[in-house]
């Protein structure tokens, strides 16, 4: 993989570190204030919690190492996972940004 593409894929990834983080701390305001429940069945018991960020932090590093990984074999693949995962977490966040300013 060319260092052109390897950086592309260290921007999408840093990118949707950051989104899932984002997440994290929205779905956290959301609950708190009434305005949203979580999603994630996995997640649902923890959402408000100290331990729902630090698996959430935990598990999208995780998610940024496996693929870093797979790109060594499977550039492509790699990157567009990447970047499909990144645009799903771009909605995500938006929706709960909406949510959080409209208050619904």
């Amino acid at each position: 993989m060319s260092g052109y593409a390897r950086n592309g894929l260290k921007y999408v990834l840093g990118v949707l570190i950051i989104l899932d983080i984002g997440d994290g701390v929205l779905t956290n305001i959301l609950i708190k204030e009434g305005i949203a429940r979580e999603a994630n069945p996995y997640l649902l018991d923890l959402a408000g919690e100290s331990a729902f960020m630090a698996i959430k932090v935990v598990g999208v590093l995780l998610a940024a190492l496996i693929l870093w990984d797979i790109h060594r074999r499977y550039p492509r693949v790699a990157f567009w996972t990447a970047f499909s995962f990144l645009l799903i977490y771009c909605g995500i966040v938006g929706w709960n940004t909406w949510l959080l300013l409209s208050g619904k």
